[in-house]
């Protein structure tokens, strides 16, 4: 294992220039204190765990100190932003302080969220607060135990910084780790300035570090965008499956790795509701739990759009195409492994739609009643107002199931990030008490066993905490 003092930094993206993202250092929050920490993210970078306790460790990540190899940087980029193109975005709160080369060889991107105005702030503070950084820390921790293609979050900091939101806060930092941390508002920023020489750069930069094997095929930029359209798909299916919302699917918030980027308004469902969406400020259901496919489908397309100097527009058309039946085909096998089916079967989806549908009209628990279904217990049935149209459901899903229970529980979580459990460890936090983060990530940990004393972790959630409505606010 490694210390703090041995990280070994190679800035790529920082060598591109100017260009693509501007020197901005961080602004150190006042009086800083840890509040949690992962170790598993820890081990990314190979650092022993007890290098947290050091006060080094919280210096460095709340701005304080810096490593003299690291060379912070705040990205630009631009994104259809709920449909509407923004000319420019980039990183208003965040910086890339460098990317740290592990023992494996693997490139990990140290970025800090909260960290201070930058050249794209767009008048804003450049501030994160408590709230959001820590909703952002548990969810990218728990959605990597649940399996789900994910950035990473190392720790939260909290300063006595006052913030202002829709109330006075305190300003918080958090650092995440992705192993890029581009995104498809990268591309579409070169693009719509018609800087293509810069985006022939940026396409060339990525697919050396992040898809270095497409240069081998006979089309690489078509082998990139073809990876990004499965990858992607892939990432939607882990989301409906686990019943996953994002809130805020924007292309700026589009990882070209296919993994889940900038948390905001997310929620896991409840009660499972198609239509559910949990973003407050999304009036129109844009990002609503069905959309999100559709959704995802459409920016794929934005990237498509931003790729047209290289790649012919019917060649991606007919990839674009490939987008729904790729989410279905990984979609249908993870519930499929979910329910313990087996063997695909025409009828997978009609009966699976069934289910669901039951689900919708009784307002049943999403993850309560699979991880009952998963361990055959027959207080299932109590989830659902129409018994019997259920039994007939459980008939020829019993006749099907050819899992054991066991292998039905390991794909079927017994604790999920539910809002009111995360509301909870908020709360308390912003009383300085920080011990609830601290053990509901470590529940989360080890979302699909069962563990002494965390009964309350996986119940129903209280009525207060089941229509919790949550901003974009930072």
């Amino acid at each position: 294992m490694s210390t703090l003092a041995d990280l070994h930094f190679d800035n790529r993206f920082a060598a591109l220039g100017d260009t693509f993202s501007s020197k901005v250092m961080p602004d150190p929050l006042h009086n800083p204190r840890l509040v949690v920490c992962s170790e598993d993210a820890l081990q990314l970078l190979d650092l022993d765990p007890t290098e947290a306790s050091d006060p080094l460790f919280t210096e460095l990540f709340s701005g304080h100190k810096l490593w003299s190899t690291a060379e912070p940087r705040a990205m630009v980029y631009s994104g259809h932003q709920f449909g509407a193109y923004n000319p420019q975005l980039g990183d208003g709160r965040g910086l890339l302080l460098g990317e740290v080369v592990n023992q494996a060889g693997e490139h990990w991107d140290l970025h800090l969220k909260g960290a201070g105005s930058t050249p794209y702030s767009r008048m804003g503070d450049g501030r994160a607060v408590l709230r959001s950084s820590i909703r952002e820390f548990l969810a990218s921790e728990a959605l990597h135990a649940l399996g789900i293609p994910t950035s990473r979050a190392l720790c939260v900091t909290v300063g006595d910084n006052p913030v202002y939101r829709e109330r006075e806060e305190r300003g918080a930092m958090l650092l995440r780790l992705a192993r890029s941390h581009i995104r498809f508002g990268h591309f579409e920023y070169f693009y719509y300035t018609r800087k293509h020489d810069e985006l022939r750069q940026l396409l060339d930069f990525t697919l050396d570090t992040c898809y270095p094997d497409c240069r081998n095929q006979p089309e690489p930029e078509l082998a990139m965008f073809r990876a990004v359209l499965k990858r992607t798909a892939r990432m939607i299916a882990h989301w409906q499956a686990s019943g996953f919302c994002h809130g805020v699917m924007n292309t700026d918030n589009m990882s070209i790795l296919g993994i889940t980027f900038d948390f905001g308004p997310y929620a896991f469902l409840d009660a499972f509701d198609a239509r559910h969406v949990c973003n407050h400020s999304d009036h129109e259901g844009r990002y609503a739990f069905h959309r999100q496919p559709l959704i995802a489908q459409w920016n794929v397309a934005c990237l498509a759009q931003a790729l047209t100097p290289f790649i012919a527009v019917d060649t991606l058309k007919a990839e674009l195409a490939q987008f729904i039946p790729t989410f279905e085909q990984h979609y249908l096998a993870l519930m499929r492994r979910r329910l313990g089916w087996g063997d695909a079967r025409a009828e997978d989806a009609e009966q699976l739609d069934a289910l669901l549908q039951l689900m919708q009209t009784s307002g049943a628990d999403y993850h309560l009643s699979l991880r009952k279904l998963a361990e055959d217990n027959p207080l299932v049935r109590d989830h659902f107002i129409d018994r019997s149209a259920f039994d007939n459901w459980l008939r020829e899903h019993q006749a099907r199931c050819q899992a054991s229970t066991r292998e039905r529980q390991a794909a079927n979580p017994l604790y999920v990030l539910r809002n009111y459990l995360a509301q909870n460890a908020i709360a308390a936090a912003e009383q300085d008490d920080f011990d609830e983060v601290r053990r509901l990530h470590h529940i989360l940990r080890r979302p699909f066993e069962t563990q002494a004393g965390a009964d309350a972790y996986a119940a129903m959630p209280p009525d207060w905490g089941k229509h919790l409505e949550i901003s974009c606010s930072s």
